[in-house]
């Protein structure tokens, strides 16, 4: 029987042994706290140690998570005079030592491009896995496997509070580590929202001219508290503090010349924030290019991209944003703002094992952030948790709703306390309450929804299709002069048309606004009657301003729609819901206009004379229908709904918009549907060729499993290991030529019942510590997975049954294709064992394999 002196030393001496085998196999050191709360567990585990008889219940280490447990796996059993452990609880221990052993996920924080990959016929055996995690790079994850792994790391938390006020607190941390995570993601993207807007206004006004007195301040700050102040007939401020770059080189005289400089310096500087930005992308952070919601979308649902939420991304993303945006490009920051805040998940993440060192509950947090990220971007938590939850989550269980609302509050909050451009108590295009709707007017409503089914379907079609030329061809390895063509061709065509020139949320914000009596742009060009602003604002006669911006919006229409399908897609951070808003806005003001001159001019109309004369304001307003328009066009693109209404609702403060905006995002969503099977995001999953299974979707097929099977285009040679039997020298060969993710373990070659499934990963740490630990390599070691061994047997034999997933998902032959998709999208399965009618294995199927079917199908 052991001491509990000789039980320390036999625990000290396992503990140096295992640092000598990490630093043979250049492996991270586990034995290094990655964190502050590692670190303050392992000092009590080891006092816990030295003053513990040999009984203890071993089961304290569960609060280390870089406990030394193979060193256990392989050595305990030659002890034979260990007394057996009592618990009041029976839990395997076994169990609890593989579901602990995993260190924090401490990916690459420096990005790397790994070119084009076929992910679905790349054995995810082949991939490098990160030091400290169960997956390798551009796999899929084992949902069922990691729940179970936090369930049992719950279960052991709860039974040890009560046996110290110290494990009561480590119980009330872990239970409130979830929204402490949440909480610091949300101060952050606050945080770094508020940078982002201040830096791109500012850029963005320095491309027209620069305030003197103090050049940090845009046109509009510039000229606050400036006594002289004055529009232009487009609705821009200037001043005596305000100096276009004209005024600065003195060409003040000739006007040519004055425009000149003016549209030289504005494509310069826009050039130089294009091309800075491009080539902070493509040398320190290529994951920060594009939207990055496709690729959250595919992360969410169970896969492996290292380096996409790290931290390099996160700090070229916000740099890119501010430098893409003041280029005047047609993007938006909404799309990046998702996928920064999702880095903020990925990062804070780690500060608590219960989240870093499980992808399935880290997943949890990343809903959460992904919320955030909308929040921050429109000012509307409550449309971001919608956005989560309708577009972007997977797995969205109750617990992760609160945690999105929290953490969209919050972050919308610091977003409002940081910036100044934030108005505390409107939203980003407030309109407020002053339109009224009428029925007639819903015909009108019905147009602009079917224009944005149908626009979306144009951008999805041509957009995808120009992304397939720039993949296929010479053009995709020169993203930086891409860039640069694109940038150059749209600041050329921006300059000269006023409203195209303006930032698109401010153009958004104009063509939202109604035309006031004191209003003498030329969007409000009309001719009234009325001559105080509490008469009745009658129809009017639209003149010669009117049509003049018709006409340049229609222009600015063409222009817009063909350079934003070529521009959503280079490697620039680059959203589409600001531009798409901005072109559904600029179609709703055209055709507000042109409603409201024909009730201007056909007031007889039987539906204008019922309405319209009854009403005690304007019976038409064009800003409501820039509203309108900006929902259909940005719902044709995405295909979103309700939260797609509630994000306008939030954005314009209008609760009675909401039928209008319900109808019009019904009817643009089933436009495009129609047209095109699926939103923006979905095809670039789907060009990228993404392992990404559509929980939306619905598939009906009569085909079964076996048809499954016939259908894999790679036939795999089935690799069984048995019960009893296996020498080292032959696992080792079976772990070396076969490099799938695990293999299936049955109990003899003639006899193919399923005893289990073990991984791949598990069975290489093994053979590498006990070759490395003996300093020898006896490979006619006998490898047993059976529950109980004979005690002659101890010696010469390594027992593995604790590494074995004893409950993996079966089916058999006849199992329904349907049946097979819900147990990988609701459950989460990564691989999926067939059976016969014998209950023998026959096949093996991977969620790669059901996507890669599904597809088939489909096409």
């Amino acid at each position: 029987m052991l001491t509990s002196t000789a039980f320390v030393q036999l625990r000290r001496h396992q503990q140096r042994t295992t640092k000598r085998i990490m630093a043979a196999s250049k492996s991270i050191e586990t034995n290094k706290e990655t964190n502050w709360f590692n670190r303050v567990f392992s000092s009590v585990k080891l006092k816990t140690q030295r003053s513990s008889s040999p009984s203890t219940n071993r089961l304290t280490s569960i609060t280390n998570p870089g406990f030394e447990s193979l060193g256990d796996l392989l050595r305990l059993r030659r002890i034979t005079e260990h007394p057996p452990r009592q618990q009041q609880n029976t839990i395997d221990e076994s169990l609890v030592e593989i579901a602990v052993n995993s260190s924090t996920d401490t990916s690459s924080l420096a990005d790397k491009s790994k070119g084009t990959i076929d992910f679905f016929h790349t054995p995810s055996g082949t991939m490098v896995t990160s030091p400290g995690s169960h997956y390798a790079d551009w796999s899929t994850i084992d949902w069922l496997s990691d729940q179970a792994r936090d369930r049992l790391r719950h279960q052991i938390i709860t039974e040890q509070r009560k046996d110290s006020l110290w494990k009561r607190f480590v119980a009330f941390h872990d239970a409130l580590s979830g929204w402490l995570c949440v909480l610091l993601i949300a101060i952050n993207i606050g945080i770094i929202a508020a940078m982002v807007d201040i830096g791109a206004v500012w850029l963005t006004n320095i491309k027209v001219g620069i305030c003197l007195p103090a050049f940090y301040l845009s046109q509009e700050h510039c000229c606050w508290t400036a006594s002289n102040q004055t529009y232009d007939q487009y609705q821009h401020v200037h001043c005596a503090n305000w100096h276009q770059w004209s005024s600065l080189f003195h060409v003040t005289s000739n006007t040519v010349a004055e425009y000149a400089v003016n549209y030289v310096a504005y494509v310069v500087f826009g050039c130089t924030f294009a091309t800075v930005c491009a080539i902070l992308v493509k040398t320190f952070a290529p994951y920060a290019c594009g939207s990055g919601v496709p690729e959250v979308k595919t992360i969410l649902s169970g896969f492996i991209i290292r380096g996409y939420f790290g931290a390099w991304t996160l700090l070229i993303k916000s740099i890119g944003m501010i430098l893409g945006t003041s280029a005047n490009l047609l993007l938006g920051k909404e799309g990046p703002f998702v996928h920064c805040s999702s880095c903020c998940g990925n990062i804070f993440a780690r500060l608590f094992p219960k989240y870093g060192q499980n992808e399935a509950k880290k997943r949890e947090i990343l809903s959460a952030a992904a919320a955030a990220g909308v929040s921050v971007a429109f000012g509307a938590p409550i449309g971001g948790v919608l956005f989560s939850l309708e577009e972007v989550s997977y797995y969205f269980p109750l617990k992760t709703l609160w945690r999105s609302f929290f953490c969209a509050m919050v972050a919308s909050l610091m977003v409002k306390l940081l910036s100044p451009f934030e108005n505390q108590h409107r939203g980003l295009f407030y309109v407020g309450n002053n339109y009224r709707w009428f029925y007639f007017e819903m015909i009108p409503f019905l147009l602009l929804g079917i224009l944005g089914g149908l626009f979306g379907a144009l951008f999805i079609k041509s957009n995808i299709a120009w992304c397939k030329i720039r993949k296929t061809t010479r053009l995709g390895r020169y993203p930086v002069i891409e860039v640069i063509l694109v940038a150059l061709v749209t600041l050329l065509i921006s300059y000269p048309n006023p409203y195209t020139r303006m930032p698109m949320s401010t153009l958004i914000r104009r063509l939202m606004t109604s035309c006031e009596l004191d209003d003498e742009s030329l969007l409000c060009d009309y001719q009234r009657n009325s001559t105080s602003a509490y008469e009745k604002n009658e129809a009017a006669k639209p003149l010669t301003g009117v049509w003049m911006s018709v006409g340049l919006l229609s222009s600015a229409l063409v222009t817009q729609t063909i350079l934003f399908i070529f521009t959503f897609g280079i490697k620039v951070p680059c959203g589409l819901f600001i531009p798409s808003m901005t072109l559904g806005a600029i179609t709703g003001r055209i055709i507000g206009i042109l409603f409201e001159a024909c009730v201007y001019y056909w007031p007889n109309f039987f539906l204008f004379t019922i309405e319209c004369s009854t009403a005690d304001e304007q019976c038409v307003a064009p800003g409501f229908y820039a509203v309108v328009g900006a929902c259909a066009f940005l719902g044709g693109v995405t295909r979103m709904t309700v939260s797609l209404v509630v994000i306008m609702v939030e954005l314009t403060g209008g609760l009675s918009y909401s039928v209008p905006l319900m109808c019009t995002a019904l009817v643009s969503k089933l436009v495009g549907d129609a047209l095109v099977g699926e939103g923006i995001y979905d095809a670039h999953i789907k060009l990228n060729n993404y392992p990404y299974l559509d929980v939306k979707a619905e598939f009906i097929d009569q085909a079964t499993a076996v048809n499954v099977l016939e259908s894999k285009q790679e036939k795999t040679e089935l690799i069984m290991l048995p019960r009893d039997g296996l020498t080292l020298n032959e696992l080792m060969t079976i772990v070396r030529t076969y490099k799938y993710n695990g293999y299936p373990v049955i109990a003899s070659q003639e006899e193919a019942s399923i005893i289990g499934f073990v991984l791949r990963r598990d069975l290489q740490l093994i053979i590498q510590q006990r070759i490395l630990t003996n300093g020898e390599s006896n490979t006619n070691l006998l490898i047993s997975f059976s529950r109980t061994i004979q005690q002659h047997q101890q010696s010469n034999l390594i027992h593995l049954y604790r590494l074995l997933n004893r409950s993996p998902t079966t089916i058999t032959l006849d199992t329904p294709t349907t049946t097979i998709i819900d147990l990988c999208r609701k459950l989460g399965a990564q691989t999926i064992l067939i059976t016969n009618d014998k209950g023998h294995l026959v096949g093996l199927l991977t969620k790669k394999d059901i996507i890669t079917y599904v597809k088939q199908k489909k096409n």
